[in-house]
């Protein structure tokens, strides 16, 4: 099949991403609440951001919206699920079973949010499946297979930090293009390969400058 009947991915900064995840989920609460219809200021107001912010990353979807009704909400949370790629389940597996990697298998949301972990890695499994009821934890041979054959493109990495650029190097050549880093430092990727970093110590220093008086 010919490249060009691939559907054109428009460019999104990253911070605008974010923000888009925050307006889905706003929207999925609205469904829950049956709301049917919202503007773009309520809508604004409940994810935290300026109107103006809002209308200008709704762009990306062309003219949306109907002046004087607002938003139709089912159908706004449907094209930025799609656009996100979750409005199916995506595989992710997760490398590195220990106290943190234990406490996120056992986290019911991924779910709920269009994300299915369908195994985890650990340099000693055995010892991993004591600390956690998920069933499929693997030895770290057999990450290759299991990526290739279930089609991963996703990784949680938590692992320490002595060990995490060797891990990320195995998950790239096995295929995987987004990384979900919680170990404390900066990895070096492809360029093609996108990394997310959550470092809780930064998050609480971030804090601490907020809270002082």
């Amino acid at each position: 099949m010919s490249d060009s009947k691939k559907p054109i991915k428009p460019e999104i900064p990253r911070k605008a991403i974010y923000r888009l995840s925050i307006y889905m989920r706003c929207l999925t609460r609205l469904q829950g609440n049956g709301i049917e219809t919202i503007s773009s200021e309520a809508l604004a107001k409940a994810a935290g951001v300026k109107s103006t912010q809002l209308r200008k990353d709704l762009t990306y979807f062309g003219q949306f919206g109907t002046r004087g009704l607002g938003y139709d909400v089912e159908q706004l949370q449907a094209m930025i699920s799609n656009l996100l790629g979750t409005s199916s389940l995506q595989p992710v597996i997760l490398v590195g079973v220990g106290n943190l990697g234990s406490a996120l298998l056992t986290y019911r949301g991924f779910e709920q949010e269009g994300f299915e972990v369908i195994a985890a890695f650990d340099q000693i499994p055995e010892a991993a499946r004591k600390r956690t009821r998920f069933k499929e934890i693997r030895p770290m041979a057999d990450m290759d297979e299991i990526v290739q054959r279930a089609g991963v493109r996703m990784a949680i990495l938590a692992v320490p930090n002595l060990v995490a650029q060797e891990v990320a190097n195995q998950l790239v050549k096995a295929g995987i293009v987004g990384i979900l880093n919680f170990a404390p430092i900066m990895l070096e990727v492809p360029e093609d390969v996108t990394v997310n970093n959550v470092n809780l110590a930064i998050e609480l220093e971030n804090l601490s400058y907020f809270i002082q008086t």
